[in-house]
């Protein structure tokens, strides 16, 4: 099974770091966040990636080619050029990139990497600026027995500001971050049909008219994940990320090493 990443967004609100890389490419730890997600979906089988690539795509380009070398002991023969990589623990991917244009929207992107995914009966899809703790397993066995074009899964997060408890005009109680305090939003991880793409017409956000569109239709099934879920999103999303990786027990990390 493939697993499909936007990794083409601008990232504008993380400009001082997107302005030269791509929002996947921010590094949590020592490696970009794209790496955790793709781990993710490693941990449960599914090592078969196509990347949709934008603006500064050369940069996700320039790390898979370098992958092996950066991640090795090496001895490098100057003289040929030859490199011998030494035993190490390697991440046995397959990754395809594909150049989905700059400034393309997310339907558009999900377009053109049809044809990598037209002969699979379903395909795994998300975002390239998220990690949860999710069962990946579970949501493809979810997706399969209800046999739906799409699967999304829901997620309620932590709300970013205290909630403040109000009777009769005055704030009787202040409640910091309550977990799981507000709605359900959409939390990417997608198991798809190929045929799910049909709902895309034109130069749409996948996340409007599209999944509307299949809603609409009875034909999107919610996954709901109660778990950890967050996304990259600000300045503050990714201080919380980086302290949770440098804790040593990250709550997304859901494989072994």
């Amino acid at each position: 099974m493939k697993a499909v990443i936007l990794a083409g967004g601008e990232g504008t609100r993380l400009w001082e770091e997107t302005r030269s890389c791509p929002k996947p490419m921010i590094p949590i730890g020592d490696q970009p966040i794209l790496w955790h997600i793709m781990q993710i979906y490693a941990a449960h089988g599914v090592r078969d990636f196509v990347i949709c690539l934008g603006r500064l795509g050369n940069v996700v380009r320039d790390y898979f080619r370098d992958y092996r070398l950066y991640s090795s002991d090496v001895t490098i023969h100057t003289a040929s050029g030859r490199i011998e990589y030494h035993p190490a623990a390697h991440d046995d991917w397959r990754v395809t990139l594909v150049d989905t244009g700059v400034g393309a929207t997310t339907g558009e992107r999900l377009v053109r990497i049809r044809p990598w995914v037209a002969n699979d009966e379903v395909f795994c899809m998300t975002y390239g600026d998220g990690v949860a703790d999710i069962d990946i397993t579970r949501l493809i066995r979810f997706h399969t027995e209800h046999g739906l074009l799409a699967t999304m899964t829901a997620v309620r997060p932590l709300p970013r500001f205290g909630v403040p408890d109000v009777e009769e005009g005055r704030v009787i109680r202040m409640r910091e971050k309550p977990a799981f305090d507000h709605g359900w939003i959409n939390g990417g991880f997608y198991v798809l049909r190929p045929s799910a793409l049909d709902s895309i017409t034109g130069p749409v956000m996948w996340e409007h008219a599209p999944l509307e569109s299949l809603a609409a239709a009875g034909q999107l099934a919610a996954y709901e994940h109660l778990g950890y879920w967050q996304c990259l999103d600000t300045w503050k999303d990714k201080k919380s990320l980086e302290q949770a990786w440098a804790s040593g027990h990250p709550p997304w990390k859901v494989w072994g090493g």
